[in-house]
């Protein structure tokens, strides 16, 4: 048999051997580059930001000023007022549009509020779910979810009626927030409300459904 066909069973040089051993680590350090580079913005995605890490804590959202100062000079029924809201699914955070149904009262109003709804002023110190305290007191003014209690609903003002009413089940409310009929066993849910330098502020909340407790569920 010839020279020829044992050509590479012979052994390497020391030269093949190291160049061979190079190219592997350039291989292996150019891989882990690239991966780096694939895996650190990916990483850097994973790290919630600070809007997510406090989306479950109590945040005051601005009203839009124009329509809360028409609301205050001239809105004798309930009135819509939009603000801007963040809403947080896991590490997803996105921005909306809501709104709220405002409510002016007069002193004498607001004295038949108070009556009316013991429950709202009656909050347990020290609990959990009421960490935002709802308090509407020589204010005049209350601020409800447009959520209906009891399946979650978007109920509406009916002018002619001077009621809320709730399109899916037919549950009722007067002006003031107080259950009438339906199926709902309690009344509309005031969100806390205040005036910061100015600046008309609401904190939204989600309430538990279908129970008599106004519980909170969240603030997102």
């Amino acid at each position: 048999m010839s020279d020829t066909a044992h050509v590479h069973d012979e052994p390497e040089t020391p030269a093949e051997i190291s160049r061979r051993t190079f190219m592997t680590q350039v291989t292996v350090i150019a891989g882990t580059i690239v991966g780096l580079g694939v895996a650190i913005p990916v990483l850097g995605g994973l790290v919630p930001s600070k809007d997510i890490l406090d989306a479950g804590k109590p945040k005051w959202y601005p009203l839009n000023a124009d329509e809360f100062e028409q609301f205050e000079k001239a809105a004798a029924d309930p009135m819509k007022i939009t603000f801007p809201k963040t809403t947080v699914d896991g590490y997803l955070m996105s921005e909306s549009n809501d709104y709220v149904w405002g409510v002016k009262m007069t002193p004498d109003q607001e004295a038949q509020f108070k009556a009316d709804r013991p429950d709202l002023f009656q909050v347990p110190h020290g609990d959990v779910k009421y960490e935002v305290p709802v308090t509407y007191e020589n204010i005049g003014i209350a601020l409800f979810s447009p959520i209906c209690p009891h399946l979650g609903c978007r109920f509406n003002w009916n002018k002619d009626e001077q009621q809320f009413l709730c399109p899916c089940h037919g549950s009722t409310y007067t002006k003031f927030g107080k259950h009438m009929a339906g199926p709902a066993n309690r009344g509309l849910d005031p969100l806390p409300f205040q005036d910061k330098s100015g600046i008309a502020q609401v904190t939204w909340i989600n309430f538990e459904q279908t129970t008599a407790d106004r519980l909170i569920v969240s603030y997102t």
